[in-house]
């Protein structure tokens, strides 16, 4: 079987086509695969020492605090998530946008953004929440919002 890989830092999120002119095992177990990635993108959230299965809908903005990270939704509950911003930015998808190395924002569901001191932009998100845009993340912020 022929592979080819394509790496682009425009695609933010992954996507696969395989052509065949056979649906064959080895094909069927590949799509399986690949669909298990995808499935895997469960977030669980920790409120009152309970774990809630929270949907990227109700995200508003995730944020770090000290080592933990904190996911704030649009029913303004705030959640400890055990995984990375990284990896949270990664399995988010196209609606969400890094702001700074402490922050990946819904782009739905921001309010407003103004500029503020030292290059900076302050974003407030629909339910009132404020954080900043740091001068390293200004462009491909503004890139992913055609600004």
């Amino acid at each position: 079987m022929k592979v080819e890989v394509k790496v682009d830092s425009q695609c933010n999120e992954p996507y696969a086509v395989i052509y065949t002119d056979e649906l064959t095992n080895n094909i069927q177990t590949a799509i399986k695969i690949l669909e298990r990635e995808r499935q895997n993108s469960i977030l669980m959230g920790e409120l009152n020492d309970r774990f809630f299965v929270i949907s990227n809908e109700l995200i508003e903005l995730i944020t770090t605090s000290g080592k933990d990270v904190i996911l704030h939704t649009i029913d303004k509950k705030t959640y400890k998530v055990n995984k990375t911003l990284y990896e949270l930015q990664s399995m988010l998808g196209n609606d969400f946008v890094r702001i700074s190395k402490s922050s990946i924002v819904c782009i739905k569901q921001i309010s407003h953004v103004c500029a503020s001191f030292n290059g900076t932009m302050e974003i407030v998100m629909k339910s009132g929440i404020m954080d900043v845009i740091t001068r390293s993340y200004k462009k491909e912020f503004k890139e992913r919002l055609g600004v």
